[in-house]
Formats: C-alpha cells, sequence, structure tokens
C-alpha cells in the first residue's frame, strides 16, 4: 500500500555512552560519566532535525557516537543506506564500513582546525574520494571542482592552502569534503557557532540550498535557538545525556510541553519592542548536576520549578503527545508552558524564502 510517510534514515535506539572517572590518588575506575543515557531517535529522508541543550548535555557526543568514533557506545544506531538495507552502526561489518563512511558525513564546529594546514584544498577535498572510492586521475579532480563550484568557491583556489581563507570560506571546504563521496545523511556539529552573524547566515542558506540539490538529510547540533528554529523541521530537546522532548519545530517554539525547552525559549531575544518585557524570562536555579552523580527521578527536577515528589523518585518515559511530538514529563498533561507567541525574525541574512518553506 503506497504511504506518504517518510522514509527513516537513521533509528537510535537504548543509545549509551558511559566514561569512566579515575580518582587524582588512585588508577582505580571510581565512577562513570553518563554522557548519553538510553537516547531514542528517528530522522527522516530529507528532514533537518535540529538537537538542542545546554553545554555539556551530550549533543557532540550523540553526533560523534552516530559517526562510530565512540567506542564506547551501546545500544542500537540503523541507518538505511541508499541501497535500502539496515545497517547497525555501532556493530558494522568490515566490508560495509566504507559504505557507512560514504554515506554519513560530518561538518565540524572550527573550520580553523579541522582543516590539515599542510594540505591543499584539491587533497583536502580529495581526500575522501581516494580513501572510500575508485576515483582517480581525472575522474577525482571533475568531482573535487564540482563539488568546490557548488559550496561556492573557485575550483583555481584548489593548489591553495587553508591559510589563504577566511573562516566562512575554510567551512565552504569543510562542507564540500563532506559532500564530495556523495553521502545521504550529514551531521552538522555547531557547523556555524564560530563564524560572524553575515557569514553564518550564508553558510546556513548554502546548506539549506544543499540539502535541496543532493536530497541531503541533516542532524543540526546546536546552542543557537534562533537558527534552529528557522532551518530545522523537528526539534530534539536535550538535558543531562536524555532527550526531554521531540516534536515538529513550530510546536516547540509556540507551545513547548517541557519545562527545560519552556526555560530554553525563554532566553530568545525579542524582536519586537512593543513586545519586550512581556515575556517572562526563567532563570535555572542551581547547576547542572553532576552526569557522573546525576539525581534520582527526573534529571531535571532539581531545577524545575514544577517539580513535585514525583519527579524526585521516578524518572519519566518519553510519552507520544500526538502530532509527532514526545515529551518525558510526568506533568506534561497539566502545565501551560509558555512559547514565542508567534515566528520570530529569522537571523540577519538567512534567506525569508527559504524559512518560509520550512514552516510550511
Amino acid at each position: 500500500m503506497p504511504t506518504d510517510t517518510p522514509e527513516t534514515v537513521l533509528s537510535v535506539r537504548g543509545l549509551e555512552v558511559a566514561y569512566p572517572v579515575r580518582g587524582r590518588r588512585s588508577r582505580r575506575e571510581a565512577r562513570y560519566v553518563r554522557a548519553v543515557t538510553g537516547v531514542d531517535l528517528d530522522i527522516s529522508a530529507g528532514e533537518t532535525l535540529g538537537l538542542v541543550g545546554e553545554s555539556g548535555c551530550g549533543k557532540t557526543t550523540l553526533g560523534s557516537s552516530v559517526m562510530r568514533v565512540r567506542p564506547e557506545a551501546t545500544g542500537t544506531i540503523s541507518y538505511r543506506d541508499g541501497q535500502g538495507r539496515l545497517l547497525d552502526a555501532l556493530s558494522l561489518p568490515r566490508e560495509d564500513e566504507p559504505v557507512y563512511q560514504r554515506e554519513v558525513r560530518m561538518v565540524f564546529q572550527d573550520p580553523h582546525s579541522s582543516l590539515n594546514p599542510r594540505m591543499t584544498l584539491r587533497d583536502i577535498v580529495g581526500e575522501p574520494l581516494r580513501m572510500l572510492t575508485d576515483l582517480r586521475g581525472e575522474e577525482l579532480e571533475a568531482r573535487v571542482r564540482d563539488v568546490m563550484e557548488r559550496v561556492g568557491l573557485h575550483p583555481n583556489h584548489l593548489r591553495r592552502y587553508p591559510h589563504a581563507f577566511s573562516g566562512g570560506q575554510r567551512q565552504r571546504v569543510s562542507i564540500a569534503r563532506a559532500l564530495v563521496p556523495g553521502p545521504r545523511l550529514v551531521v552538522a556539529d555547531e557547523a556555524v557557532s564560530a563564524l560572524d552573524t553575515s557569514v553564518r547566515s550564508q553558510i546556513l542558506n548554502l546548506m539549506q540550498d544543499l540539502q535541496d540539490e543532493m536530497g541531503l538529510t541533516y542532524l543540526f547540533i546546536s546552542h543557537d535557538l534562533s537558527v534552529v528554529e528557522h532551518v530545522c523541521d523537528r526539534v530534539a530537546v536535550m538535558y543531562l545525556g536524555r532527550i526531554v522532548e521531540v516534536a515538529p519545530t513550530r510546536q516547540i517554539f509556540e507551545a513547548p510541553r517541557h519545562p527545560y525547552t519552556e526555560a530554553l525559549i525563554s532566553a530568545l531575544p525579542v524582536p519586537d519592542p512593543r513586545l519586550r518585557g512581556k515575556r517572562e524570562r526563567i532563570r535555572l536555579t542551581g547547576e547542572v548536576p553532576d552526569p557522573s552523580r546525576p539525581p534520582s527521578g527526573c534529571p531535571f527536577h532539581p531545577r524545575c520549578r514544577y517539580a513535585t515528589e514525583l519527579c524526585a523518585t521516578e524518572v519519566p518515559v518519553p510519552r507520544p503527545m500526538g502530532q509527532g511530538r514526545e515529551v518525558a514529563c510526568h506533568h506534561a498533561d497539566d502545565l501551560d508552558l509558555a512559547g514565542i507567541t508567534g515566528p520570530s525574525d529569522p537571523p540577519p541574512g538567512l534567506t525569508r524564502a527559504t524559512t518560509a518553506l520550512r514552516q510550511e
């Protein structure tokens, strides 16, 4: 039977990542830091899923687990490749490793340290092709030139070194390196946070255009909610290694159902001067709990103004609430939480036409 449901490209189930913490005076492993705890997450073909939360909540650890660089990770990360096969990223046969490495790529945060200063742009962008494909000689050169043009860089720059380019141009090189093998899923880990505002908007517009041209799927990791609001189709909110809320972007920002999501949204600037001061800024009390000694019950309850005795004793399980939303909160049905009053202005330079398409 035909269906309009998008194909699930990546499915994460029960993902756990824990690091041993050694005492200063002893080599004995004293305890574990649980960076990611029981995460379930699905990403559909062609969508941009935003992953947000405070620093240290486990966003980057989750992204690097998808990239198979976390040997501590346990659980299941199922990826559907271009041929329709399901691959488990955490127990991948050696013969399938090149397929996964070609089809799941990453754009890093820092465009300076992520590029080898001793390599030319031709070598940097062409390296994934030499490692993961059989392309050589003129075919490899043609593919590199094509990708360079797609990201807005002149092919004549191929023999230059990274130090000759600005931060925005270097990030274009990073994007070209990620796209050159022909991926289906791209993990963008704070891909624009190190850039100036105007350059940031150019890179975001570029990524959206490339997504439409190449049929890409993005896992967009960011702490900038104003960017996430305007480029993501759905948003997953993470706190202390757990996903506390997942919903379409408009629902997250206009009608949050988890208290932590409400607190994050309250920090967004209000573009309309007439409305400033009318929205409560929620300032969380206390510090983020030690992930090696998490609190009992709901991990957010020590900082939550709605917490009850139940929250301190029982861990809430994510549960569906309709319209594609899941929330891990005991009182999600009873709370009337505040979001933004309507779509806010996009970040300066972000294409309004693209933004409108994302909100349809």
